[in-house]
């Protein structure tokens, strides 16, 4: 029994050696940094328009929690509401585009189906005064003059208001419409997608939607495009309060220098020399035509209805009706089936492209801070592409225009070659 004892406490006491002598190991972890993660744009407007963003930080749990700053929260919550306000007018911008497409489909159906009409009843009432002057009495001539009288006054009425509206003219409106409204879709997906939207974006983008609906307007009465205005002007489809640039955030000079400046003058000088002196004359030429092929119509299809109801009482009676009803259709022929009123608009919009081009140099050169301006290379690329050029076609057509002037020669050429 003692031995057991003296053995007890000899393992006991190596027991508690053993144990006075463990060593203490603990794993120390260094504290990781904060990790801040800049979110994408495009999350962040998904995160935005469905309202996961708020004006609450995240609180640190641990090292590892991925933390963003809180000013970063505050300006994209302010940005929010600009983002969700030029969605809402993207949709309203795609919508009118496909509105004006459609009644721009409809409205060149209506000039080929007016055409073929008219023309078909003026040249069945001109056949039936033929027939009728060439022999009968009684009833059967009654019946084809009072036939052949009907149809060219039906005729006459139709034309009058085929040509008041101007079926051809309201199609190329409709489609000037169609792609003016898309670029200005393109034009707001960019600011959505490369910018950082502000209020004045909105408003801009407001502005300009406003005064599309007004330049091209869907109604046929009431207030319209006037079709025989007293004096040819320019389409103007843009806000006169536009403000044309997009302010860069380049310091210094922004690319600009006096040698752009003068290049940007000399380009204006030779668009309004050329370019747009040439269109005003077209277009003033054109609608003169218009204004005569209008009246001309009616007028023809009228004193042929007047000689048909005379037909059988004279030899000329019926002269004049079949030769002013063989007159009105060639005369309704050529102005619609050549579509006269869309070349009038085709020139009234080409005329208005170069107005903005001017409205927009002018507009950069007319601003004193030149860290204010667009980015100068951006902008003379810009301007070289919308008139057709190439940089040094641009540069080359400056200097020409610079080297007429100092020598009294008039430029040669114009300065866009696209229209």
């Amino acid at each position: 029994m003692a031995s057991l004892q003296t053995s007890g406490l000899l393992f006991s006491s190596s027991s508690s050696t053993t144990s006075s002598k463990r060593i203490n190991a603990a794993i120390s972890v260094p504290k990781l940094p904060k990790i801040r993660f800049p979110l994408p744009r495009n999350s962040i407007k998904e995160m935005i328009l469905r309202g996961s963003f708020s004006n609450t930080v995240p609180l640190e749990k641990n090292a590892a929690t991925t933390t963003i700053d809180e000013p970063f929260i505050n300006s994209t919550a302010a940005s929010a509401k600009e983002i969700s306000q030029l969605y809402a007018i993207l949709e309203t911008v795609a919508d009118r585009a496909e509105m004006h497409k459609n009644v721009g489909e409809q409205r060149d159906n209506w000039n080929k189906l007016l055409l073929n009409s008219i023309n078909m009843i003026t040249l069945t009432a001109t056949t039936m005064a033929g027939v009728a002057a060439t022999g009968g009495a009684g009833a059967p001539l009654l019946a084809l003059r009072l036939s052949s009288t009907l149809l060219f006054t039906a005729a006459t009425g139709m034309l009058f208001i085929m040509n008041k509206i101007q079926p051809s003219q309201l199609a190329e409106e409709q489609r000037n419409a169609t792609k003016l409204f898309r670029q200005l879709q393109s034009q707001i997906q960019t600011t959505l997608d490369l910018y950082d939207p502000a209020e004045l974006d909105v408003k801009d983008a407001m502005d300009n939607l406003l005064a599309l609906d007004k330049a091209y307007p869907l109604p046929l009465l009431g207030k319209v495009i006037e079709k025989f205005p007293a004096k040819f002007e320019p389409a103007v489809w843009w806000p006169r309060s536009h403000d044309f640039q997009r302010k860069s955030k380049r310091p210094g000079k922004n690319e600009w220098s006096e040698e752009l400046e003068a290049e940007m003058r000399e380009v204006i000088e030779v668009i309004k020399g050329k370019d747009t002196e040439d269109y005003m004359r077209l277009g003033n030429l054109a609608l003169k035509i218009n204004k005569i092929l209008a009246i001309s119509g009616p007028l023809l299809t009228g004193i042929a209805a007047a000689g048909s109801a005379f037909v059988g009482n004279g030899s000329w009676a019926a002269i004049v009706a079949v030769a002013a009803g063989a007159l009105a259709a060639t005369v309704n022929t050529f102005e619609h089936a050549c579509q006269v009123g869309m070349v009038v608009e085709m020139y009234r919009n080409c005329a208005g492209f170069f107005s903005l081009m001017e409205e927009s140099i002018e507009s950069a050169l007319e601003e004193t801070e030149l860290e204010r301006r667009e980015d100068g290379e951006m902008f003379e690329m810009k301007v070289a592409l919308q008139l057709g050029r190439s940089l040094s076609e641009l540069r080359e057509l400056a200097q020409n225009s610079s080297s007429s002037r100092i020598y009294g020669i008039e430029v040669d050429e114009f300065a866009s070659k696209l229209f």
